[in-house]
């Protein structure tokens, strides 16, 4: 391992001092801050992650409401209240779990690193490493920092956490490796350029440490609907409080018998009746579990938000390495170059079999050399006697190995030993056109492999030049003249074998499936066609190269794409925003740090569980297993959420609507309000919170259609206004009907109970209609909370905790028929929103014909 000492110049290179950096020279970079260490922290601190949860217009109007009503003292009409913890609580936990992973973003494996100091070499933490440390990268390790090689031995790189190329490259002297390779094979000396957050990796990784708070349609509708009642709840509560005092007698007359409580307690009950507050706590608790689902399925979801996001893509571009195949080389056969059958081609299978292990079996063969040794040793072959070797060079493109008797075998990229050969040739005075002939249909047959996914490599055989020695051969690596193509190894990726079946799942849902890939066009089109990415419609694959850069042309440009090769990581996230341009849903999966930019970019970000630290730290979603055909299973939890999410939405709308309209009412008509707090407590429990809560988890595989706000208002409309009408109408009628003075406490009380159950009976015939269908065991459900309800009133402790009390005599025969009467106006309110909804579609269609 020791290099040369003294002051040395390489490949065009300054001089450098081979003997490192000395202590001194080491503490100046440390003093002026040129260490390889990296911000660690996220944009966020633990305080706005928590002001961001506690602090939200939320939580303002629904602890507004509840401090409000402790101050009248009637602490049981306050408990509604309660779900501000809860669902703060989530929230502020969820995002510490973000925050914690995205501290940890690194793409460098903390094992210590060997750098020259001094004339020594000493292991120091990759963090330590200063600007200008001479590094010793070894097989095995990752490249700490970018730097610039001085010395190899035969060092091979794998970039592909970088770059998204999935094979090995051969690195010489002079050349730049980068920070988040890994070496392959081989070893080299190399001084570190950038360090830090000036490194190539760093570079591409801070633009994924900007936390995203993803939002969902689901959550998105939510807060239209809260900013929507922001602006009603406050005049109306105020005037609510003003109406209240005015059936009390006035404001004088409220303070001096304390009548005041009572009138703000019946405003805040109009106001938190408007606050959809169960919905939003819903909503975290069903994410919450589905990601608990999820996870028993080796899937962990880093934003629960993230579970529903899936059930409205559109689009989905895959990374190939990792995604569709599993990032291994697989030797698939070796066979003749130019003819049908290995007698043309003048040798034997085993001959050929026998050199091509020999050429691969280095001293520290690369993936590609230890995948056909493989395959070769099953067929039989064994280390054979070798003369002289020249080893694989990035430079030259080609090994050979010499037997003894003066026969050469050599293997390379075929377009690179065809033109050298023919260059030999004519240098030999021989004749040139006779050899390009000759390698002509070879590289024909190379394209024809290449088409169909292989990586091919071609085995030549060929003779020492008349006096030439093996030595000198390997001494001055120079092509011989006289050739003879031998055969061809074909190597591919290994596809992973869910793949074709997930793919045809999501082409089958209507999900745009396409390969954005750092590799070869070619050789990935051939890959998508084996797990028929398009059917049998054969892809259509492009060089990243040729798409336009301007974002709307790019946009247009995709629709008739589904491969892109040789991509850069910019380009991965230029792809994306034009996907986002033309107004698509996109998922994005990858394991490299190349991908970190476009799963950043994407509205859900999908990572493999072998990807790099960076790549699952941005994603939202992490393929522990990194099986591939977990998505499917990840789209339906979503479509479950979406699905269900959006029945129970209906139901706590209604609410919203009927207590904006019964609030609206009680301000114009200047009357006691129907129903307190605690009341819409015990209704919204039974007939929305908990029937919504089992709903919310029930199978649903049902496809996300956009326009979740505008269905769940159409549902809602109808109901609420039926339920505002009927109790607007009993508060107006039976105080008349039964002679009862509302001015007096037991009136107003038992005023109060008959229309809490009016709401209470329409509000079991809305879950009826959410719940649908009923001839199964929605309906037992339906059932089983309008009997808990029923129930509740008959025991004593219940009733008198909610105030609510069956009426006597006349007053239930009056309560029986405002029932009834109720139960009419819900249904001709359904029948006549459903005939206004078929009048407006038939109108649409004819506008369209």
């Amino acid at each position: 391992m020791a290099a040369t000492q003294g002051k040395v110049a390489s490949a065009g290179m300054p001089l450098v001092d081979e003997r490192g950096l000395d202590d001194e020279a080491v503490q100046t970079r440390v003093e002026q801050g040129q260490t390889n260490r990296t911000d660690e922290s996220t944009s966020r601190s633990v305080g706005s992650i928590i002001r961001a949860n506690v602090f939200t217009l939320f939580n303002a109007i629904i602890l507004t409401a509840m401090v409000v009503v402790l101050l009248t003292g009637s602490w049981k009409d306050a408990v509604f209240g309660l779900v501000i913890i809860i669902n703060t609580g989530i929230g502020i936990v969820t995002e510490l779990r973000a925050k914690v992973t995205l501290d940890r973003l690194s793409i460098l494996v903390a094992s210590p690193v060997l750098v020259r100091r001094g004339g020594k070499d000493i292991e120091v933490a990759p963090t330590d490493i200063v600007l200008g440390d001479l590094v010793w990268v070894r097989a095995g390790e990752q490249v700490p920092a970018d730097a610039k090689i001085l010395h190899t031995w035969g060092l091979e790189l794998d970039e592909s956490m970088l770059t998204g190329e999935s094979r090995t490259v051969r690195k010489k002297e002079g050349d730049a490796i980068y920070s988040g390779s890994t070496a392959v094979s081989g070893m080299a000396l190399a001084q570190v350029e950038a360090v830090g957050e000036h490194s190539y990796a760093a570079g591409l990784t801070a633009q994924a440490k900007v936390y995203k708070r993803n939002l969902s349609d689901l959550s998105r509708g939510i807060n239209t609907i809260l900013r929507v009642m922001s602006f009603v709840v406050v005049p109306l509560c105020i005037l609510l409080i003003w109406s209240q005092l005015h059936t009390v007698g006035g404001l004088g007359n409220a303070i001096a018998t304390g009548a005041w409580r009572q009138a703000v307690v019946s405003a805040v009950a109009g106001v938190v009746g408007m606050i959809p507050e169960g919905l939003v706590l819903l909503t975290s608790l069903n994410f919450a579990i589905a990601a608990m689902r999820l996870a028993r399925h080796n899937t962990l979801v880093q934003d629960l938000e993230s579970v529903e996001t899936l059930a409205r893509v559109d689009c989905l571009n895959l990374d190939k390495t990792g995604t569709i195949t599993d990032g291994g080389i697989e030797a698939d056969a070796l066979v003749p170059a130019a003819a049908d059958d290995w007698g043309h081609a003048g040798l034997g299978h085993d001959e050929a079999m026998q050199a091509t292990y020999d050429l691969c079996n280095e001293e520290n063969p690369n993936a590609t050399g230890r995948a056909a040794m493989e395959l070769f040793a099953a067929q039989g072959a064994h280390p054979g006697t070798v003369a002289a070797r020249v080893p694989f060079s990035s430079a030259r493109k080609w090994s050979a190995i010499v037997r003894d008797g003066g026969s050469i075998w050599v293997m390379g990229a075929p377009e690179v030993l065809a033109r050298g050969f023919v260059d030999a040739a004519r240098q030999a005075g021989r004749d040139a056109s006779a050899t390009q002939a000759l390698f002509a249909p070879v590289l024909e047959r190379v394209q024809a492999k290449a088409a169909q996914g292989h990586r091919v490599l071609l085995i030549v055989r060929a003779r020492l030049a008349q006096g030439q020695t093996p030595s000198v051969f390997v001494d001055n690596p120079i092509l011989p003249s006289d050739a003879r193509p031998a055969a061809l190894l074909l190597c591919s990726e290994r596809i992973r074998q869910d793949a074709e079946a997930t793919l045809r799942w999501f082409r089958d849902q209507g999900v745009r499936c396409r390969v954005i890939s750092g590799d070869n066009p070619t050789t990935v089109r051939a890959i998508a066609a084996k797990v028929k990415l398009t059917g049998e419609r054969e892809p259509v694959a492009v060089d990243a190269h040729d798409l336009p850069q301007d974002i709307d042309e790019l946009s247009r440009a995709l629709e008739g794409i589904d491969v892109v090769g040789r991509v850069l990581p910019e380009q991965k996230q230029a792809i994306v925003k034009a996907l986002h341009a033309s107004r698509h849903v996109v998922a994005m999966t990858g394991d490299g740090v190349n991908d970190t930019l476009a799963l950043k970019e994407a509205d859900l970000g999908v990572a493999m569980g072998n990807a790099a630290p960076a790549t699952k730290a941005v994603a939202e979603l992490v393929l522990v297993d990194s099986k591939f055909s977990h998505l499917p299973d990840v789209v339906a939890r979503g479509r479950q959420v979406m699905a269900n999410m959006e029945r129970v939405a209906s139901l706590f709308l209604t609410k919203t609507v009927y207590s904006a309209l019964i609030s609206l009412g009680v301000v114009l008509l200047a009357m006691p309000f129907p129903y307190l707090p605690r009341h819409i407590s015990y209704i919204g429990a039974l007939t929305i919170g908990m029937p919504a809560f089992i709903l919310a988890l029930a199978p649903n595989t049902r496809r996300y259609i956009p326009g979740f706000l505008g269905r769940v208002v159409r549902f809602a409309l109808p109901g609420g206004i039926a339920v505002g009408l009927s109790v607007l109408i009993a508060e107006a009628a039976m105080p008349g009907v039964l002679g009862w003075n509302l001015s007096v406490p037991a009136d107003l009380a038992l005023q109060r109970s008959c229309c809490a159950m009016i709401v209470f009976t329409l509000g079991v015939l809305v879950l009826a209609l959410v719940a649908r269908p009923l001839a199964s065991w929605r309906g037992v459900l339906v059932a089983v909370f309008a009997a808990v309800g029923v129930i509740g009133l008959c025991i004593p402790p219940v009733a008198d905790f909610f105030a609510l009390h069956l009426p006597q005599g006349s007053a239930l025969v009056v309560l029986l028929v405002a029932l009834v009467a109720s139960a009419a106006i819900f249904m001709l309110c359904q029948l006549a929103s459903r005939l206004l909804a078929r009048i407006v579609s038939h109108n649409r269609q004819t506008r369209q014909s």
